[in-house]
């Protein structure tokens, strides 16, 4: 099997991943994703895809992640592993697809309006 490479993205977070066959190892930016993602959520999120698939232990994964935060960035690998998975075989698409794993989710940060400090707080009103 050759490499297969897909991306992910969430918020500014951007997710490059290399799958291969192997033991099951997943590398985050050289660090093994257990020690990457300290809490047991954000791992349970990035496994969501492979334990869907019953996956876990196959494949090698090797992934880039920059930009945004921790929940961010283990979105967008989620993201990425499903992507990938849908190139390798199309008929896991409509697994993965009604799981939620093949959409995008477009929201972001709201930009800062003129006159006030935040997207949408307002500055304190006084009446004296």
């Amino acid at each position: 099997m050759e490499v297969i490479n897909a991306l992910g993205r969430r918020k500014k977070a951007v997710a490059r991943i290399y799958v291969r066959e192997g033991k099951g190892n997943i590398l985050v930016n050289n660090k093994d994703y257990k020690i990457y993602f300290p809490v047991g959520t954000l791992q349970y999120v990035v496994e969501q895809p492979l334990n869907l698939l019953e996956s876990l232990g196959k494949y090698d994964i090797k992934v880039n992640l920059d930009g945004g935060g921790y929940k961010g960035q283990a979105e967008a690998l989620r993201l990425a592993i499903s992507r990938a998975f849908v190139k390798m075989d199309e008929t896991n698409k409509p697994k993965l697809k009604a799981a939620g794993f093949m959409t995008r989710d477009p929201r972001g940060v709201e930009r800062k309006k003129p006159g006030q400090p935040k997207a949408r707080r307002r500055f304190q009103f006084s009446k004296r």
